[in-house]
């Protein structure tokens, strides 16, 4: 398999995921049916409103989790082969990702039992910006420990 196509495979399928927990069989009535029977079976003794109120967290929480994998995903094609944090791919890595979640807000607008929330895009990009500062975060310390090793030249 070309390269190129290995390093975008994981991000386009990812979208395309994306795309899928948009439709209304993931809307907060189709996800209701077998996240609340879940906690409940989990914890018996749950109230009705506890119940709802963490069904709604557990969705916002994916929209974080969604998108800080797709950043990283991105991030990881833009990249290429280099393996040292480059400010560059990561910026164009949290605009496409941006992008992408006020694109699938929009696609919500046109879908039964959905609707757009410019809150849930920011949700979206929290993130996205997230996955970069992990990555980040992750490349300053692995170079930090490089550079406590001794040189292997010999």
């Amino acid at each position: 398999m070309p390269r190129r196509i290995r390093q975008w495979a994981p991000a386009l399928v990812w979208a395309a995921v994306i795309w899928t927990l948009s439709t209304e069989r993931f809307s907060a009535a189709g996800t209701a049916q077998w996240i609340k029977p879940l906690l409940h079976w989990l914890f018996p003794g749950i109230s009705a409103r506890a119940l709802d109120l963490v069904h709604h967290d557990i969705r916002k929480t994916a929209h974080v989790v969604e998108y800080f994998l797709f950043t990283l995903l991105l991030y990881r094609a833009l990249r290429g082969q280099e393996r040292v944090w480059r400010l560059r791919p990561a910026l164009i890595a949290f605009a496409v990702a941006a992008c992408y979640a006020a694109l699938d807000e929009v696609h919500q607008v046109f879908v039964p039992g959905r609707h757009a929330s410019p809150w849930d895009s920011l949700l979206d990009a929290a993130g996205a910006f997230a996955a970069m500062i992990v990555v980040y975060l992750y490349s300053r310390r692995r170079l930090s420990f490089r550079a406590c090793l001794p040189d292997r030249q010999a």
